[in-house]
């Protein structure tokens, strides 16, 4: 079968149905829904389909079955690792049309969704509800759903409330032989056997498509307050971190270097925190749900001044002080996107972080005194973002040829530390000739084999984790 009688043969297929969905071939199309967030890999899809229900998805995975055609799915594409890029003349099957909300049970607190829900769509579901859904990072207004679970992202709450996968009550996946599975029935208790659930959060489609999923929802947070701290030396981040959770349950620490925050500074939207420099910043939140709270937060603040960790800081007096606070951290990935940065999305036990990152930091330093390096990330939970900056007068080929060697020596400390290569943007291509520096060859021969169960004729987002 040619590429023009694929093309026919889907546009037969999405136009089955009720709610037909549609095919599209345009160059402009093929481009955006073609790649995700990293550079490297040119997008060249054949087509792109835009399903409405899970029996069309079921529809286009058994053609793709009988016809030999590699199927890669498309969710908010924010992804950094190239998962969700279709660069060998795939068919892109993007989930953007199925973005409804089906339903809300207020007893058991569960919001059950279609795959190509919005991240902040869910939010504003739960808040309107009045609960709430703690899965929260930069790129909510764009991410979707299936797209989160498919790479189990993590985000700046996962110090208190955990990963995507964390708050999955079921899923309806279509598999890589075309089944339809109704995975857990949304139940809190269900001791039946291996949890597929579990497979298929974090896969990359590489085993099946997610269609819809049933969420858990919590209760609302009450009065979140923003402390932001300027600290005298990186291993300062461990200290003032331990001090706060001998007292307080934190909502979030994040860190980022005094680089970072100036990038942020120099778009001109955001306000320094206070006019002490200091080499790295921590973020923390929490809520203040009492004057005693308060009172403990600020004589935390004390006795890390004291000690000489702290250099200066300033708390949040007021929900709107609190976002602003917020924007130092969030926007440094806007910040610093005109420079073309080179990511890498790294995590360690989070007690081992400060030598860890020293080590990096010296490593990069040494080898390339002109590159930029940025740092920020989850320091609450090891997680953390290497940003390296593209010279200006520099090729985008050869700053990623350089790149390239910087992975080696960067991986080579994760295996050390026993780390990951990728703590919550999945393998996809950037990370896959770098899976055996965190994952035994026991367990990738294990994983080959789970995926042969699920997608024999390795039609589902081939190239993606391994070969």
């Amino acid at each position: 079968m040619n590429s023009e009688q694929i093309i026919a043969s889907l546009k037969d297929l999405m136009a089955t149905g009720d709610a037909p969905g549609k095919v599209l071939t345009d160059p402009a199309d093929l481009d955006t829904y073609g790649k995700d967030w990293t550079k490297i890999y040119p997008p060249k899809p054949l087509a792109i389909a835009l399903p409405k229900t899970t029996e069309q998805v079921q529809a286009l995975v058994k053609f793709a079955n009988e016809n030999q055609v590699a199927l890669v799915p498309s969710g908010g594409r924010t992804g950094l690792s190239a998962g969700a890029v279709a660069a060998n003349g795939e068919v892109v099957v993007a989930f953007d049309n199925m973005n409804q909300i089906l339903d809300f049970n207020a007893s058991d607190r569960t919001v059950r969704c279609e795959a190509g829900v919005v991240t902040e769509q869910l939010q504003n579901c739960a808040e309107d509800n009045g609960l709430y859904y703690p899965v929260d990072f930069a790129s909510a207004g764009s991410s979707q759903l299936g797209g989160n679970l498919s790479t189990n992202a993590g985000g700046i709450k996962v110090i208190r409330y955990g990963m995507s996968r964390d708050w999955v009550a079921g899923l309806k996946v279509v598999t890589g032989k075309g089944d339809i599975l109704d995975l857990n029935k949304d139940l809190e208790k269900n001791n039946t056997g291996y949890d597929l659930r579990h497979l298929f959060i974090g896969a990359e489609g590489t085993l099946g498509f997610i269609t819809e999923a049933t969420m858990k929802l919590s209760r609302k947070p009450d009065n979140l307050t923003v402390l932001v701290l300027g600290l005298n030396d990186l291993t300062n981040t461990m200290d003032v971190l331990q001090t706060f959770q001998k007292k307080i349950d934190l909502t979030a620490y994040e860190f980022f270097s005094h680089q970072a925050m100036g990038h942020v500074l120099a778009h001109g939207q955001v306000q320094a925190p206070f006019e002490t420099e200091a080499p790295y910043y921590a973020l923390l939140e929490f809520e203040s749900v009492s004057d005693q709270v308060m009172d403990d937060a600020m004589a935390l603040f004390e006795q890390c001044v004291e000690n000489g960790w702290v250099l200066d800081g300033v708390i949040s007096q007021s929900e709107t002080q609190a976002q602003n606070l917020w924007q130092l951290r969030e926007r440094i990935s806007e910040s610093i996107a005109p420079r073309t940065p080179y990511k890498n999305d790294i995590s360690v036990v989070v007690s081992k972080v400060p030598g860890f990152l020293q080590e990096i930091d010296a490593v990069v330093t040494e080898h390339y005194p002109d590159f930029e390096i940025i740092w920020f990330g989850h320091i609450g939970d090891g997680n953390l973002h290497l940003n390296i900056l593209k010279p200006e007068d520099m090729a985008n080929e050869d700053f990623f040829e350089k790149c390239q060697q910087v992975n080696k020596w960067v991986f080579e400390i994760v295996e050390r530390y026993q780390g990951s290569v990728s703590a919550e943007h999945g393998v996809g291509m950037t990370k896959k000739p770098y899976l055996q520096y965190t994952r035994s060859e026991a367990e990738i021969a294990y994983l080959r084999g789970i995926k042969q169960v699920f997608d024999p004729n390795g039609i589902m987002n081939p190239g993606k984790i391994f070969d």
